[in-house]
């Protein structure tokens, strides 16, 4: 008896919680470097909203199916 995987639609295969999750971390993890940084006002600027869509990221993929 042979066990046959079925292929899940295309959206599917992208919304599995371990690829999601390490992006959302590094979204998280740019973002605090962002912050720390002297050099440039711009990556400053935009740290904090890179940090609040890599955690709300996380908490949202956290919910997906492994």
């Amino acid at each position: 008896m042979t066990m046959q995987t079925v292929e899940k639609p295309g959206w599917r295969r992208w919304l599995k919680r371990g690829p999601l999750e390490n992006l959302a971390c590094c979204l998280i993890a740019a973002g605090v470097i962002m912050l720390m940084q002297p050099l440039a006002l711009v990556l400053f600027t935009y740290s904090f909203s890179i940090i609040l869509v890599g955690t709300l990221m996380f908490v949202i993929v956290s919910h997906f199916p492994e």
